[in-house]
């Protein structure tokens, strides 16, 4: 090969169609037993562009515990019901609704607004998506976030869960159109922005 031929990258290909027997595990979408002290729901519905709910996504979430801890513990791919590792993996069924039982994450630092990490793969993606869901309270601690405060309202609102009134986390995900949840970019070195 000649110094002056330019390689092209291979093109990325369709995330999915996943398999029921190969990714989801025993208690994938459990960060904590269903009933334990400080256990919410965070659940809602994976729609594409057309406002047709998706069923054949899959979710993941990263997050920090209730005092707002990064944990650093084993145990995400066998669940014992205690260990809270702050990952999670849900599959959306054929209504394309998805569930976690998980723990209202605290704030990294002082005045933070907390957040959960949430990574989108679905049929027809070439790549997954990135993207956070955000507890609703605290309107100061929102309002300061670097994240939330470069977007416009309407697209502000995409982040931002609705509290149900068992306490738990109603957060809808639009891949494209009309009220699109806001994506992130990151850009290889370690720093992202929103861009949606």
């Amino acid at each position: 090969m000649s110094n002056s031929t330019k390689l092209v990258p291979t093109p990325g290909q369709t995330v999915g169609p996943f398999y029921g027997y190969a990714l989801p595990y025993d208690k994938d979408r459990e960060l904590l037993a269903p009933g334990s002290a400080g256990s919410i729901r965070l659940q809602g519905t994976v729609y594409d562009g057309a406002g047709h709910p998706i069923p054949d996504a899959i979710l993941e979430i990263w997050q920090p515990d209730a005092e707002g801890n990064i944990v650093h513990r084993t145990g995400s791919l066998v669940r014992d019901g205690y260990t809270f590792t702050g990952f999670g993996r849900s599959s959306v069924g054929n209504s394309g609704v998805y569930t976690f039982t998980t723990v209202n994450p605290g704030p990294t630092e002082p005045g933070a607004a907390p957040f959960i990490s949430v990574v989108i793969f679905a049929r027809g993606l070439m790549n997954r998506l990135f993207t956070r869901v955000y507890l609703p309270e605290n309107e100061e601690a929102l309002a300061k976030d670097p994240l939330l405060s470069s977007l416009d309202p309407e697209r502000r609102k995409t982040l931002i869960a609705r509290r149900d009134a068992d306490g738990g986390l109603t957060w809808d995900i639009r891949l494209q159109g009309e009220g699109e949840t806001v994506f992130l970019d990151f850009d290889g070195t370690g720093t992202g922005g929103a861009t949606k």
